[in-house]
């Protein structure tokens, strides 16, 4: 290394210093050195931040100073922008009230009658505050409703659920008894076939199907309308996870923009900016087996001690309320476009068509990376991630938010202007040369890479 490129990389390095000392320090009391996987330093280079000190709007600060527009948005639960004033006043006057008590909180009618006017169809809701939580709620009650066991999950969707009848079909399966993963059984994305043979396979034992409606690809041939065909045929659940497509694609999710109606459906993530709120929404029929007013037997369907934090529910109004009166849909989508579109330009001017794409709708973009062979390649996606980080974009995604404002489009273009040029390059000569550390990891793998088997700083 010469000594002009010995002094960039140190001046590089030492942008995050404030980081390092704070990563060596997780990594020894928090498994991980964070509480969401996504977010682990295996997902991003070496060099980038590795803690983010506040945010606002689209952007964020790390521990050392340093600004980026952000995408990805909290993992997207940040749809309208972070300490976005109108949730967060909302907040702010409910916690004087307090947050939780030993009975209910007359706002959770109030938000909840909010939710459930949203989603057409819907008729009765129950709150949490994670999506494990209400997925997990929901094949519970499935099971309850048909005394099945088995469900079958969308094998091209990445994650519902950190409980172990997700997690066991998965490669980080460690912990979860082998009878545990038996009961979970795989479809594909737009393969009504594949679901038609997985009933087929196990004769009166599904007791639910979960898909998320979409998820970089629109439904074909009515494929979810076949899907809840086939669920009524042989007698199973229809369960959509609104998670990500929920707040994105249209102020009732997904299941408006698609016209379908589930039996049950499960949101969070966007539902309150932010703020931790998770919901299950459904038929009556269905939803009041959790209730008290029956003569069946009960399911124990979701009770948990913050499901209901008055000041999160308040930010939950004010987000779906800031919906109704605003056009945050039609933004999401305008801007979403002006970034595919001013992305794809660039792609073309630095002569990398094919390997970087930009994939998924506006409101819910992702690049993907190939490496000279069109395969994709966690190296390559390191080496642009590293690039924009560079320049200002801290972007696993490219996730919008109602706060990305032309400006910040604009810049991110040229960041990526930029770094694509790098990519060129590495094209030629190894994503190595240009790359600093170790390349980024995928989350559902059997053992760690062995860079990651010793905290090395």
């Amino acid at each position: 290394m010469t000594g002009s490129s010995l002094h960039n990389e140190t001046h590089r390095q030492s942008r995050f210093e404030r980081s390092r000392e704070l990563q060596r320090r997780a990594h020894q009391i928090i498994p991980g050195g964070c509480h969401t996987y996504a977010k682990g330093d295996d997902q991003f280079p070496f060099m980038a931040p590795g803690f983010i000190q506040k945010g606002s709007g689209c952007h964020v600060w790390d521990v050392d100073g340093n600004k980026y527009i952000e995408y990805g948005m909290g993992c997207r639960a940040v749809s309208l922008g972070h300490a976005f004033e109108p949730v967060v006043a909302a907040v702010k006057a409910e916690l004087g009230n307090g947050a939780n008590f030993t009975r209910p909180a007359a706002i959770e009618i109030e938000c909840a009658e909010e939710l459930l006017a949203m989603i057409p169809g819907s008729e009765m809701c129950k709150f949490a505050k994670d999506g494990s939580s209400v997925t997990t709620a929901a094949l519970k009650l499935a099971r309850a409703k048909t005394g099945r066991d088995k469900v079958a999950l969308c094998s091209d969707h990445p994650f519902f659920s950190v409980n172990d009848w997700f997690i066991g079909t998965t490669a980080i399966n460690a912990g979860i008894p082998q009878g545990i993963k038996e009961l979970s059984v795989t479809f594909r994305y737009n393969d009504p076939d594949s679901l038609r043979h997985v009933f087929e396979q196990n004769p009166d034992q599904i007791a639910a199907v979960i898909l998320e409606p979409a998820k970089y690809s629109d439904p074909e041939d009515f494929f979810l309308h076949r899907v809840k065909e086939i669920c009524e045929e042989f007698g199973a659940v229809f369960i959509l996870d609104e998670m990500i497509t929920g707040f994105r694609w249209a102020n009732g999710g997904a299941q408006q923009y698609y016209d379908i109606q589930p039996h049950l459906s499960t949101f969070g993530k966007a539902l309150a900016n932010g703020f931790s709120v998770s919901a299950m929404v459904g038929n009556r029929d269905l939803m009041e087996f959790g209730g008290l007013y029956h003569n069946k037997q009960r399911v124990f369907l979701l009770s948990t001690t913050h499901g209901a934090e008055s000041h999160a529910l308040a930010a939950a109004i004010a987000t779906i309320r800031f919906y109704q009166d605003h056009p945050v849909i039609e933004t999401l989508a305008a801007q979403g476009s002006k970034l595919k579109t001013g992305l794809e330009e660039v792609i073309e001017k630095n002569g990398v068509a094919g390997f970087v794409e930009v994939i998924g709708k506006p409101c819910n973009l992702v690049f993907a990376t190939r490496d000279t062979e069109y395969k994709p390649s966690q190296g390559f996606r390191t080496l642009l991630m590293q690039e924009l980080i560079q320049r200002g974009v801290l972007g696993p995604s490219l996730v919008i938010s109602y706060s990305h404002a032309d400006q910040d489009i604009s810049e991110t273009v040229e960041a990526f202007d930029a770094a694509l040029s790098v990519y060129r390059q590495a094209l030629n000569e190894g994503y190595e040369k240009y790359l600093v550390g170790r390349t980024t990891q995928v989350v559902y793998r059997d053992r760690n890479a062995p860079e990651f088997q010793q905290m090395e700083w």
